[in-house]
């Protein structure tokens, strides 16, 4: 398969409260403790680190961490899970700092992708594009399948403002206001056509989505990238080839196109975790389950004939996810909750109304959503289910400790690293060059 080049930004939540009630750090002042040890090095809190990846301060006081350029999805994951680590350890060490000037103010950092005042934080992912004229095509034959990946993906939210409180599939799905278009914040498409490829621009575009949620669960984190790309690729060669075989598939994807507006679908879709909507599509009425195997059907043929290992997998996971949530969604059972997070998170849930006979309005829930995203060592829902070995993980922590002081092998990363590592005082990094 082509090679391609990919990677993940996220933002991540942060708060400084006192459980002895003394009056909270702002934003500001938590962010400025969170980058501290960075800064007393002569550092700033903007810069590009020895695996090749990005910790800076997004708008709004956001630590915002963005993984290497990658072309091995295996890379990738470990990039982003190792930029939380990091994350989590900066926000260790602000928290020991607080404690020696006497406050017992402490730092919370979360990956989610909501506060508690409903203001909405990215997850946002990057894939390098030949550069053509019918771009809009290959956006428009995507959006059917970004809309309905949130089954997969989703991370799962607790709704308790809505009429009826109730679990969500997304928690970015209801922060989406157009299906494709040039806005980021005012009107936040699924697909943002924003054109900056860090590359030659007469060869590459880039494709931005921001319709993804911030996962702590591996299978997600890897499929959302996996099956993007898998599609991206196929995509790529029906339109250049439009050979016979590409072109009975890319027939049956077009007839999965949403009639009438996909982001209202978007919204419903993520408002029934039973996984009984049907959205309606050039094909006739269809469950998101329905379009994803649709999906999968139309581009595994292709895929399969390629030698390719990499793809080969991510194909066999991408099945197993749909076959493991049928299980599910028919008898409650199998191992959807060890790979899909917003299952996991909905049998939590389920347990604790069940055993206390309340109902989705339960503050407990609300806490243990919030609990789900912390990252700080031992106080996350996922550490203990982590610990209990209830969540199929694709990363090692010896892989993790090795990605977050090394770039990846394969892309520009590596030379943009390497110098990091070997030349502490660069003068400056971006994506495109190195001040020496």
């Amino acid at each position: 398969m082509r090679r391609r080049v990919f990677g993940i930004e996220t933002e991540y939540g942060l708060t400084a409260a006192s459980p002895s009630g003394a009056k909270p750090m702002d934003a500001e002042h938590a962010a400025r403790q969170l980058f501290e040890p960075l800064l007393h090095q002569g550092r700033s809190s903007n810069l590009f680190l020895r695996n090749g990846g990005r910790l800076y301060l997004d708008v709004g006081a956001h630590p915002e961490y963005a993984t290497a350029e990658c072309d091995r999805l295996e890379d990738m994951l470990e990039q982003d899970r190792a930029g939380s680590n990091m994350l989590a350890d900066l926000a260790t060490q602000a928290d020991e700092a607080l404690s020696e000037l006497g406050t017992d103010l402490r730092l919370h950092l979360f990956r989610n992708n909501l506060d508690s005042q409903g203001n909405s934080y990215g997850c946002h992912e990057n894939y390098l594009l030949h550069r053509r004229r019918d771009f809009r095509h290959v956006a428009d034959a995507l959006v059917a399948f970004f809309v309905t990946r949130q089954i997969l993906v989703g991370n799962g939210w607790i709704n308790t403002a809505a009429a009826a409180p109730r679990l969500q599939f997304s928690q970015r799905a209801d922060q989406m206001w157009d299906a494709v278009s040039s806005a980021t914040t005012r009107s936040r498409p699924i697909i943002n056509t924003r054109d900056e490829p860090h590359a030659d621009n007469v060869r590459w575009r880039r494709l931005h989505v921001i319709n993804g949620d911030a996962n702590r669960f591996d299978v997600p984190i890897y499929l959302k990238v996996a099956t993007a790309d898998l599609l991206l690729w196929f995509l790529e060669q029906a339109y250049t080839e439009g050979s016979g075989r590409f072109k009975e598939a890319l027939a049956r994807l077009k007839d999965l196109a949403i009639i009438g507006d996909p982001v209202e679908e978007h919204w419903a879709l993520s408002h029934d975790p039973t996984l009984s909507h049907e959205l309606r599509t050039q094909a006739g009425a269809m469950t998101a389950l329905g379009v994803q195997r649709a999906i999968l059907d139309a581009v595994s043929p292709a895929v399969t004939r390629v030698e390719d290992v990499q793809a080969h997998r991510a194909l066999a996971l991408w099945r197993q996810v749909l076959d493991a949530l049928e299980q599910w969604r028919h008898d409650g059972t199998g191992p959807a909750a060890q790979m899909v997070e917003w299952v996991a998170k909905y049998e939590l849930c389920e347990g604790l109304r069940r055993r206390s006979g309340t109902g989705w309005d339960d503050p407990r829930l609300a806490a243990l959503d919030i609990q789900w995203a912390d990252l700080r060592p031992g106080r996350s829902v996922v550490d203990r289910l982590d610990a209990a070995g209830r969540i199929h993980r694709l990363a090692s922590e010896a892989e993790l400790q090795r990605a977050a002081d090394t770039p990846p092998e394969g892309t520009r990363a590596a030379i943009r690293g390497t110098a990091i590592r070997r030349h502490p005082p660069i003068a400056g990094a971006s994506w495109t060059c190195l001040l020496l």
